[in-house]
């Protein structure tokens, strides 16, 4: 029976015979079959994945050097381009759209000898939080079929959790890596803005996109971070330095200056579960000789309405291409060409998209736009100074992943307002730019699992991913098996 711990112990395991490539690949495309109720996958490529998978244990059975991501089972949120396969954006207007390129970090992975065997479902377009917002359905949560995995990648977030590939990779806008692992209890890791290309990754809001990282374990996260982060001609906005080495060790006799927003863990809107236990953790972070302080962030209550107008505006205008003239679906009609872009528009948008269009058109509309637009900009100027000034004095932020656990199917169906002030605690560091992981290491009382959320300096994703590999070493709750 095959079984995967991390790509080092897979790696020494492919060496000494113990398993194949082909093996891995056969035993996931089982498990995807096996769990097919749980709507994780919209796309498998059995065949190729097969074809792939024999030509790498060619390779290495020839004595060839083997690359960083030999034989890794990766799969791939459903925003991301692969070349010659389907990327849809879990939308109707892209159905049957098929990408003309690989994204920039694909190509990275296939470099480096990966395998990626499918594509993931999502919340349309990556507008969502609960994954419930997709032309494919809706993906379950593996713990507890009843409720949502969290978005919008929570097909990523399940793939990972069901033992359904080793790696996935996912996009997070304002949470939507780090929300839906804390919910399905994994890591789920966003680098700083600029860490990984956005070449080949389809736009939701242009200056907050960044693809993030699902996995098991801290060393599978950072082995993944260092083949497909770096420089790209295609992107301007990706830091042109060389990327920071990671070496992440079991062992860490660092002690950390981490800074916790006070009115974070004191805000009405978290579950006090989810309060005790991360207070907890503050206290034993203290007792281990760590500087550990809470301070105010007095800007906490403008982050949501900040985020959503400004991402809401990007998505307005990103999301205009989309007129079935080029490419995907077209209604088609003998109309003008206003009541044609209509009818396709209509008929390919779902609900939520359409939502945060109409708010982003809004808040860009003549006479609204420096009451909202301008505005919110200012205010996300102020968030990043201030977060410049906490990291002259710390090492790191901690404070909860999501202020709830995961919701129920069919609970903010008719309150989305909900959903979008769940995004209290994530949004953050995409405003300010800054990496973020969630790390799993509580249970609710009724078995439900939740994290922690770890932020560091941008571009100091080194700090970031040891505090992380320390918090599950050392804290995480015993018997912790999702």
């Amino acid at each position: 029976m095959f079984d995967y711990t991390n790509i080092e112990d897979y790696h020494h395991q492919l060496f000494s015979g113990e398993y194949t490539c082909l093996q891995a690949v056969v035993h996931y495309i089982q498990q995807i079959r096996d769990a097919k109720n749980l709507n994780a996958f919209v796309h498998v490529y059995e065949v190729e994945c097969l074809t792939r998978a024999e030509e790498l244990d060619r390779k290495r059975k020839g004595g060839a050097p083997i690359g960083k991501l030999h034989g890794v089972v990766i799969a791939i949120k459903d925003v991301i381009c692969y070349k010659d396969h389907p990327v849809t954006a879990a939308s109707a207007i892209l159905e049957g759209f098929h990408s003309l390129y690989n994204s920039t970090a694909v190509q990275k992975l296939l470099d480096e000898e990966a395998i990626i065997i499918g594509s993931t479902n999502c919340d349309e377009f990556a507008m969502g939080s609960t994954n419930e917002n997709s032309s494919y359905g809706v993906v379950l949560n593996a713990v507890d079929n009843t409720r949502v995995p969290g978005g919008s990648s929570g097909g990523s977030a399940v793939a990972v959790q069901a033992r359904l590939c080793m790696i996935s990779l996912g996009s997070d806008t304002g949470g939507s890596v780090r929300q839906p692992a804390d919910f399905c209890g994994i890591v789920g890791f966003k680098p700083s803005y600029g860490s990984i290309s956005r070449h080949g990754l389809i736009a939701y809001a242009s200056s907050f996109d960044q693809i993030g990282i699902f996995a098991n374990n801290i060393q599978d996260v950072a082995a993944t971070f260092a083949v497909i982060s770096g420089q790209d001609e295609y992107d301007s906005t990706v830091r042109r330095q060389t990327p920071q080495q990671m070496n992440i060790k079991d062992v860490v006799t660092k002690k950390y200056r981490i800074a916790y927003f006070s009115n974070a863990i004191d805000h009405a809107s978290l579950d006090p579960e989810i309060k005790e236990a991360t207070t907890q953790l503050i206290s034993e972070l203290k007792e281990e000789g760590h500087y550990v302080k809470g301070i105010e962030f007095d800007l906490l209550d403008y982050i949501v309405p900040v985020y959503y107008v400004l991402t809401t505006a990007e998505a307005s205008s990103n999301l205009s291409r989309y007129d079935g003239v080029r490419f995907g679906k077209r209604e088609v009609t003998e109309q003008d060409l206003t009541k044609f872009y209509t009818a396709t528009r209509s008929k390919g948008f779902g609900k939520e998209v359409k939502r945060r269009l109409l708010l982003g058109t809004f808040v860009l509309s003549a006479g609204y736009h420096d009451a909202y637009f301008t505005k919110a900009q200012q205010v996300r100027t102020l968030i990043c100074q201030k977060t410049e000034n906490i990291f002259k004095d710390f090492d790191a932020i901690l404070i909860p992943t999501v202020p709830v656990k995961a919701f129920k199917l069919g609970d903010l169906e008719n309150d989305p307002i909900t959903g979008y002030l769940a995004d209290i605690y994530t949004v953050y560091a995409n405003l300010a730019g800054i990496p973020g992981i969630s790390v799993p290491l509580f249970k609710h009382r009724d078995g439900l699992p939740f994290g922690v959320q770890i932020m560091s300096n941008k571009y100091n994703e080194l700090t970031l991913l040891e505090l992380a590999n320390e918090l599950l070493i050392t804290y995480r709750q015993p018997h912790f098996n999702v």
